[in-house]
């Protein structure tokens, strides 16, 4: 086990190559880390819009995963020297290997190599979740292996359990690097909201990267925790993160895009276009082509609509606590209802939007005095339980979308009558 001094020098010495970001400016990388970034998988990721058809909202949301896994990387790199720099005040000075320290930050730029295209839009659909996919991925892309064990001396099984969070581990250290990773104040949520901030045009997510990372600790129990005197971070962060959702991620343009092109894989999955497995380790372009081969389904006319911006319009809104699980015997009478005011209405035209449940993960342990660790939505003043609670719930509205030229009257009325039946 090397000093904590050495390891910040090969952090700091070894990193000669740049590459320069819109967010983060110049970003520094080791030949070994240049050589993964420039990686055929990794630039997959080019190919892949980091907000999906959010674009179709704010025009300048054009950024893909490949830049934010950059990002990522660099806050990674920046949250392990401020933990090893730590000379005084609470928490210790964690003690790493090189290999370790490698295999966190290739976990932390690849750690979207499994993502599917249209941002989330297949979440709930896709069985498999992008984080085990991308393990898989590294597996058994032989270049990644190569670079991985050749070029930055660590280990493969390392860099997928770190990313695979779910995946069955007793290293004590790659547990506690998920946290790093995987967190209330992790470097994915600290790139996400600033950049897509920043390329959507608004100034909602914006964080303060480097004043939360220099306040990051680790304790003699190898938690990653943060003094009282910082909750105020994470506080904006929640703040932010809500913001974003409410005026990005969820605003209801967004939210038709996302629904139809939902709608249009389900339908190709009903009528054996393609299957689930055939979504695997796709870009934008692939998964275009997907529809492309089907040109006279109601699948593929979903998605070019979607893609020339004629997006179905939000006919009716209820804040609903709802699940999806029962969304296909919603529409279904949905239809059945409507088709009695609209005679040419066809069933694939009736599209409801049920989201997920949004979770603002106050679990961030915050260090009180004595030493002592509280869980953060224990200590704030703000986000307790209730508030956080009803934060999700504002957020959660489920929505009935129709194809623009439709007109019925009492949609709310029909909607809410509906879902009642299933609440």
């Amino acid at each position: 086990m090397k000093s904590a001094e050495y390891q910040i020098f090969n952090l700091t010495a070894n990193f000669t190559e740049t590459i320069r970001d819109p967010l983060w400016k110049d970003i520094p990388l080791s030949s070994g880390f240049k050589k993964l970034f420039l990686s055929e998988p990794m630039q997959k990721l080019n190919r892949i819009k980091q907000l999906g058809p959010t674009y179709l909202l704010y025009p300048g949301a054009l950024h893909n995963r490949a830049s934010h896994s950059l990002g990522v990387f660099h806050l990674t790199r920046l949250i392990i020297l401020s933990l090893l720099s730590r000379s005084s005040g609470y928490g210790i000075i964690p003690s790493f290997t090189d290999s370790q320290i490698n295999a966190l930050l290739a976990a932390s730029m690849l750690h979207d190599l499994g993502h599917f295209p249209y941002a989330h839009a297949l979440k709930d659909i896709v069985k498999e979740e992008h984080e085990k996919l991308g393990a898989t991925l590294i597996k058994q892309d032989a270049q990644l292996c190569s670079i991985i064990e050749e070029d930055l001396n660590s280990s493969v099984d390392a860099v997928c359990q770190i990313i695979d969070n779910k995946s069955e581990c007793n290293d004590e250290v790659i547990i506690f690097f998920r946290t790093i990773l995987s967190g209330t104040l992790d470097p994915d949520k600290l790139d996400y909201l600033s950049r897509d901030a920043l390329f959507c045009g608004v100034p909602y997510g914006v964080q303060d990267a480097s004043y939360i990372i220099r306040n990051l600790v680790v304790t003699k129990e190898m938690i990653l925790a943060l003094p009282f005197e910082a909750i105020g971070s994470v506080e904006h962060l929640l703040f932010a993160k809500y913001s974003m959702y409410r005026n990005v991620y969820w605003h209801h343009v967004t939210r038709s895009a996302t629904a139809m092109i939902k709608k249009a894989v389900l339908l190709a999955f009903k009528e054996n276009l393609f299957s689930e497995k055939d979504l695997y380790n796709l870009d934008d372009e692939s998964f275009a082509n997907l529809f492309s081969n089907h040109k006279e389904s109601y699948s593929y006319s979903l998605f070019k609509d979607v893609r020339n911006n004629h997006l179905y319009k939000c006919h009716a809104s209820l804040y609903s606590s709802l699940d999806s699980s029962m969304k296909k015997e919603i529409e279904k009478e949905l239809y059945t209802r409507l088709l009695k005011e609209i005679p040419n209405l066809k069933e694939h035209q009736v599209i409801v939007d049920i989201p997920e449940k949004v979770s603002f993960e106050t679990d961030l342990p915050i260090l009180i005095e004595n030493n002592e660790l509280r869980p953060f939505n224990q200590v704030t003043d703000l986000f307790k339980a209730e508030v956080e609670s009803a934060f999700a719930s504002s957020l959660t509205k489920v929505r009935l979308f129709l194809p623009q030229r439709f007109v019925i009257d009492n949609k709310n009325k029909l909607l809410k009558e509906i879902l009642s039946k299933y609440e």
